[in-house]
């Protein structure tokens, strides 16, 4: 806790084992992504082993479709709807210039001054990105338990910074300490998830749906562990009551009741 509160010159962060952060001395840092706020640390660490890529596919993933369209606008199948196109526009436009027409400027043509229209439509056709299911593929970081400390400089031009990561005991979160007063982000840039779409041919998309894929069950039940008391499970049923107990209340009970 005193390198989240006294010491100004480092960031500190308490890590998962998938790279995202848990506390930092930024709220705003707190369950995003390490590699999205320090992606110089997060490359070396990625460099080291000490995290590990994986691919992640999603196959309920929404995309940008290629087409897109201005508007909901009825397109032109036919010369007839150009005409009563120009029809309406020639009638509504008729109309405003009747209510707006002042008969009274005719006869008295002093007070006619010089104003903007009062009535002025513009559509600005805007672009809709329309959505169509597809499948997306983005990356993942694991931790590798198997090393449980590291540390590294980092050269960034004029500086060089310096970060310790170790493992916190019995859980699986890593503490990482990183040097605050130098820079990387021109040299290294922000290591992001953003899922890209996956690409298939017709034939491998057609086989790819024909396929039901089954959830796979672990290989083996882990129902117990050796730091783990098995004699503390379960005790609820083994609550007796406690005759003084029960003595004590009830006589207090009637006590109450003869006082009121």
């Amino acid at each position: 806790m005193s390198c989240l509160l006294f010491l100004q010159d480092v960031n500190c962060f308490l890590v998962d084992s998938n790279g995202f952060i848990i506390v930092s001395k930024e709220r705003s840092e707190v369950g995003r992504f390490f590699g999205e706020v320090d992606g110089s640390v997060m490359t070396a660490l990625i460099k080291s082993g000490m995290f590990k890529q994986v691919s992640l596919y999603d196959y309920q993933g929404m995309c940008r479709s290629g087409h897109s369209h201005s508007s909901s606008a009825r397109p032109l199948l036919s010369p007839f709807y150009g005409l009563a196109a120009v029809i309406k526009w020639f009638f509504s436009h008729m109309l405003m210039f009747l209510l707006e027409f002042n008969l009274c400027g005719l006869w008295h043509s002093d007070y006619i001054v010089d104003a903007k229209a009062g009535y002025h439509t513009s559509h600005k056709a805007k672009k809709v990105d329309a959505l169509q299911p597809c499948d997306t593929e983005y990356p993942g970081f694991v931790y590798d338990s198997s090393i449980r400390e590291t540390n590294s400089l980092i050269k960034c031009g004029r500086c060089q910074k310096m970060f310790v990561v170790q493992a916190v005991p019995e859980s699986n979160l890593v503490l990482m300490v990183v040097q605050a007063d130098c820079d990387c982000s021109r040299q290294y840039s922000s290591i992001t998830l953003e899922p890209k779409e996956v690409k298939y041919n017709a034939s491998v998309k057609c086989n790819r749906m024909k396929s039901q894929k089954v959830r796979r069950r672990p290989n083996s039940c882990h129902a117990y562990h050796p730091k783990e008391n098995a004699k503390d499970c379960g005790g609820a049923s083994e609550i007796s009551l406690s005759v003084a107990v029960f003595l004590t209340s009830l006589a207090t009970s009637l006590a109450l009741c003869r006082w009121t």
